[in-house]
C-alpha cells in the first residue's frame, strides 16, 4: 500500500485535534482526478471545522484528512474525465463533504476543478479558491454588485476581503472598507475608495446610505453593519449566523435545519427588519466554471492574489496559530512540493 503525508483530524477541538500522519493515497473514482498537491490555502473555515461549529451542518467521519483547497498536477485519471489529463496544472476548491486538500495527493471531482492561471506558481494559486469563490458569488449572485453602487466590506484586508474589494470595483462599484494603519495602503490599492481606521473610530459614524454591506468579520462588526445600509438594501455574511435561506438555498436541506437557523438568525433578522434590511448569510459552492472565470481575470491582470506568507507542510501547525490570531493580511498558504 503506498502512503502519503496527510494533515488528519482526528477528533473535534483544538490544534491538538490534528496532526501529520501517513495515510493511504486515495485512488481516483469515475469522474474523478488525483491530483498531486503542491500547496493548499488555509482558511478560517478549516479550524471552525475542527472545533465542531459546523458539526449541525455537517458530521465528518473521523479521523479524516483536513482542507478545502489545493493547486497542483493532475497525475490520474478516474473513468469518463474529459476535461482533464495528467501534467495538467490545476486548482481546487474541493468537495465540501470529502475535504482532503492537506495532503500530498487528493482525489476531486472534475467539475470542481479549472486550469491554474497561467501567470501564477502553485502557492499564490492554492491561494485563490475559497477565498475568490466566496467573493465572485457573494458579489454577483446575492449583493449584484454593478455601477453606480456603493457597498461597504468590512475586513477589506483578509483572504476573501481582498478578492472582494478588487471584485467590486471590477464589477463598477464605490466601495468602503476598514483596516487598520497597517493594512490601509494595501486595501487602497486593491481599490477601497473609502477606508474607516477602525482603530480610531466606529465605521457607522463615517459610513451611511449604503446599497449592501459584505460582512467579512462577523460579531459586532456584523450587528453594526445594519446602520450603514440603507433601506431596501441587504447585509450579507459569511462569518455571522446561517438563516432559513441558507439551508434551502445553499445546503440544500429540509424544514428541519431552515427552523433551527430561523432561530439561531432571529435577532439578526429583526434588527434588520427595523432598519427595513435584509440579512442573508452565505455558504458559497465549489465551481469550476467559476474558478475559470477568477483564472481569466487573474490572468489578464485584473484580479490580484494576496498572500500573507507560505510556510512548509511540517510546519502546518504554526501556519494555523498565525491565522487563527486574527493577524494574516492575504492568505495562509502550506507549500507540500518545493
Amino acid at each position: 500500500m503506498t502512503t502519503m503525508r496527510a494533515y488528519v483530524m482526528t477528533r473535534y477541538g483544538g490544534p491538538e485535534a490534528a496532526e501529520l500522519r501517513e495515510v493511504p493515497v486515495p485512488e481516483p473514482g469515475a469522474g474523478e482526478l488525483r491530483i498531486r498537491v503542491h500547496a493548499a490555502g488555509l482558511n478560517p473555515v478549516d479550524y471552525k471545522i475542527r472545533e465542531g461549529q459546523l458539526r449541525v451542518i455537517r458530521r465528518y467521519p473521523l479521523p479524516i484528512v483536513m482542507g478545502n483547497e489545493l493547486a497542483g498536477v493532475v497525475e490520474a485519471c478516474g473513468p469518463g474525465v474529459k476535461q482533464f489529463a495528467p501534467g495538467d496544472r490545476v486548482f481546487a476548491r474541493v468537495d465540501k463533504d470529502a475535504l482532503g486538500a492537506f495532503a500530498e495527493y487528493a482525489c476531486v471531482a472534475e467539475s470542481l476543478v479549472a486550469r491554474m492561471p497561467a501567470r501564477l506558481d502553485f502557492a499564490t494559486a492554492a491561494a485563490v479558491p475559497l477565498a475568490g469563490l466566496t467573493a465572485l458569488q457573494g458579489l454577483r449572485d446575492e449583493l449584484h454588485a454593478g455601477p453606480g453602487q456603493r457597498l461597504f466590506i468590512p475586513g477589506g484586508a483578509g483572504g476573501v476581503g481582498t478578492f472582494a474589494l478588487q471584485l467590486a470595483k471590477r464589477f463598477g462599484a464605490e466601495v468602503a472598507t476598514t483596516a487598520s494603519p497597517r493594512g490601509e495602503a494595501m486595501v487602497r490599492r486593491l481599490g477601497a475608495d473609502v477606508v474607516v481606521d477602525y482603530t480610531r473610530q466606529p465605521f457607522e459614524a463615517v459610513l451611511k446610505d449604503y446599497d449592501g454591506a459584505f460582512d467579512l468579520v462577523g460579531g459586532d462588526t456584523l450587528t453594526r453593519s445594519f446602520a450603514v445600509v440603507k433601506p431596501g438594501g441587504l447585509v450579507l455574511s459569511i462569518a455571522g449566523v446561517p438563516e432559513p435561506e441558507t439551508a434551502r438555498k445553499d445546503l440544500g436541506r429540509g424544514p428541519g435545519l431552515a427552523a433551527l437557523f430561523w432561530a439561531a438568525s432571529l435577532g439578526l433578522r429583526l434588527r434588520g427588519r427595523a432598519r427595513k434590511v435584509r440579512y442573508r448569510y452565505l455558504f458559497m459552492h465549489p465551481s469550476g466554471p467559476d474558478l475559470a472565470d477568477l483564472a481569466r481575470r487573474i490572468d489578464d491582470g485584473t484580479l490580484e492574489v494576496v498572500v500573507d506568507r507560505v510556510v512548509p507542510f511540517a510546519q502546518i501547525g504554526e501556519a494555523f496559530a498565525h491565522l487563527e490570531a486574527g493577524h494574516a493580511k492575504g492568505k495562509v498558504v502550506v507549500r507540500m512540493v518545493d
